[in-house]
């Protein structure tokens, strides 16, 4: 279906639980009209084998009182078909929407794709961030339904992008935002696409070289057949002897035996990449229907055209190609396809289809991985309307301004949202405060809207102003068995490579309990010595420690380096936290309260 019909100006939650309750409905109703169909084909296919006792057995009736029950059975089985569709894709339908109000509702985790794949305990901040997993962002934000979709969306949070070409998705994704039955669309084609595409099979298959090559081919197949027709023709009709057709006959048969295991090559080859096309056509048809307005989008779609021929139609020409392939494993068919030549024929067609478009093929797996990353980023933003595209401004020096800046992640129910402002004078914040009361959240919460924001995507603030950034954390830490690296061994290798990441400017560092693994001695030292190297080398960010010893450090490194904290408080003997960050050092700790909490003697 093609519309760029818009959503309601309801809630994301009331457009969704609108489109469920209907498609539902439709599914409920097809449901019912299927186990009628059912029943009356069972019906009608008694009466059509009464009929037939009656007509080929008992002889009584004429036999042309079997054609009315066989036609009835034949147009059952067509609407049958139709009803089971139409059925099976609602109840698709309804699943989307069900997901979706998972998302919106933070029921997602579990339900999504979760991108294990893309996991790397090497990446700069991958694992930090809880970019992949069950109940990641990556599980938030996909709606792709082919892995190419997957690979782009994922290396978009991966690899933050300049300025430039995140405004450009940013344009993209707000075009796309409303368009709701595109997304439902590309949900729903195909039953489940993943489990049939094999991307780097279909972009092997196209740039493989060459079996047959040359158009020479093409005539001399083609005056083989014609001299063999019309040797045939002289030997029937004309008066010639047999001796000139088996001459032909024997040259075509050379020519085709000569061409046989190239031609079974092609053929053999072709099988796996058509499954492929046709999934990768009916996504490439439904973006090439949809009318777009954004220079990125509408540049993608023009990138899809080779010779002015969208993809779609060539894909279609392919697909003709092979159906006429098969028409040689009919038997009454093979004598005159073998006097046509016809396998060779038309693998010659099929290898030129595949020399002439093969080297587009892995375009076209880009350009729908875009396309779906980018519908994926636009239903992210349709669900959080209350979410704004980031002022991305090019800067010489890094910037990040939020104001009631939240984890996406978290339930707005319970979320805290708090304003920072890095850059200028203030480059390094040394967050203090004690255990659970909200430091990791909060590294995790800048780490997670900056990559958001490099990505195209909305962001979980009221508003936000930044620079492209290089981000780089140090915040899920873990030792190595197999490595043989203690956790403060693994922390220090991990804030090199943070350092090493300033190196060229324009850095973003998140550093958790910065050296917590040795003594406060050298934990001061080490800390002052990596936060003023951080700054020099042009870098922003975040320390959190709850040693107060360490808040002497923003003291010594003013006015580039400051102090905040968070706080807690007793509640009826409970430790209570309110997520809030507020200036200073924090004066108290509430380990000891933490540990009499769960009974130790303390």
């Amino acid at each position: 279906m093609t519309s760029t019909t818009h959503a309601s100006a309801g809630t994301p939650e009331v457009e969704y639980t609108n489109r469920r309750d209907a498609r539902r409905e439709l599914a409920g109703g097809r449901a019912r009209l299927d186990r009628r169909i059912s029943n009356l084909r069972l019906v009608v296919f008694g009466v059509l084998l009464l009929t037939a006792w009656f007509t080929l057995g008992a002889r009584s009736l004429a036999l042309a009182w079997l054609v009315v029950p066989a036609a009835t059975f034949g147009a059952l089985l067509l609407v049958h078909d139709r009803v089971i569709r139409q059925r099976e894709r609602a109840e698709r339908a309804v699943a989307f929407y069900e997901r979706g109000l998972a998302r919106i509702e933070h029921r997602f985790a579990g339900t999504g794709e979760p991108g294990e794949a893309y996991r790397d305990a090497q990446h700069p901040y991958a694992e930090d961030l809880d970019l992949f997993g069950s109940g990641s962002l990556f599980e938030l934000l996909c709606m792709a339904r082919t892995r190419a979709g997957e690979e782009t969306l994922a290396s978009w949070l991966l690899e933050p992008a300049s300025a430039e070409t995140a405004r450009s998705r940013q344009a993209a994704v707000a075009e796309l935002r409303e368009r709701l039955d595109l997304r439902e669309d590309l949900a729903l084609l195909g039953a489940n696409v993943r489990a049939h595409l094999h991307v780097e099979t279909l972009r092997s298959w196209g740039e493989a070289p060459g079996v047959l090559e040359g158009r020479l081919h093409y005539w001399l197949a083609a005056m083989l057949v014609t001299a063999s027709l019309g040797a045939l023709v002289g030997w029937i009709w004309g008066g010639l002897g047999p001796g000139l057709p088996v001459l032909a006959l024997g040259i075509q048969g050379a020519y085709a035996l000569s061409l046989r295991r190239r031609v079974l090559r092609v053929i053999r080859g072709v099988d796996a990449p058509l499954r492929d096309l046709e999934i990768f056509s009916q996504l490439l048809e439904r973006f090439e229907a949809e009318p777009l307005e954004s220079g990125r989008l509408r540049a993608l779609r023009a990138s899809l055209e080779t010779a002015g021929v969208p993809p779609s139609r060539r894909i279609a020409r392919l697909h003709r190609l092979v159906e006429l392939l098969d028409a040689r494993r009919n038997q009454f068919f093979a004598p005159i396809g073998a006097l046509l030549l016809w396998s060779s024929q038309l693998a010659l067609r099929i290898e030129h289809w595949r020399q002439d478009v093969g080297p587009n093929l892995a375009e076209w797996v880009e350009a729908v991985g875009e396309f779906e990353a980018l519908a994926s980023l636009a239903g992210h933003a349709f669900e959080h309307p209350d979410h704004p595209f980031p002022d991305l401004v090019e800067s010489a020096e890094p910037l990040f301004e939020a104001t009631a800046l939240g984890h996406p992640l978290i339930d707005p129910a319970s979320r805290v949202c708090n304003d920072l402002s890095l850059g200028g004078e203030l480059r390094a914040l040394v967050v203090s405060g004690s255990n659970m009361s909200g430091k990791s959240t909060l590294l995790r919460t800048v780490g997670v809207n900056a990559v958001l924001a490099l990505a195209g995507a909305p962001v979980c603030a009221r508003e936000l102003r930044l620079s492209p950034l290089s981000v780089g954390a140090s915040i899920r830490v873990v030792d190595s068995l197999q490595h043989g690296d203690s956790h403060f061994y693994a922390e220090i290798k991990r804030i090199r490579r943070v350092m090493e990441l300033a190196e060229s400017g324009g850095a973003l560092f998140l550093l958790d309990e910065i050296f917590h693994g040795t003594n406060s001695h050298d934990r001061g030292i080490g800390a002052e010595a990596v936060v003023k190297g951080l700054i020099e080398r042009h870098a922003i960010g975040l320390v959190t420690t709850h040693d107060l010893a360490l808040a002497r450090v923003a003291e010594r490194l003013s006015p580039s380096t400051g102090n905040v904290h968070f706080q807690d408080h007793l509640e009826d003997g409970r430790i209570a936290f309110d997520y809030r960050m507020r200036p200073g050092v924090v004066e108290k700790s509430n380990a000891l309260e933490l540990m009499r909490a769960v009974g130790l003697p303390v």
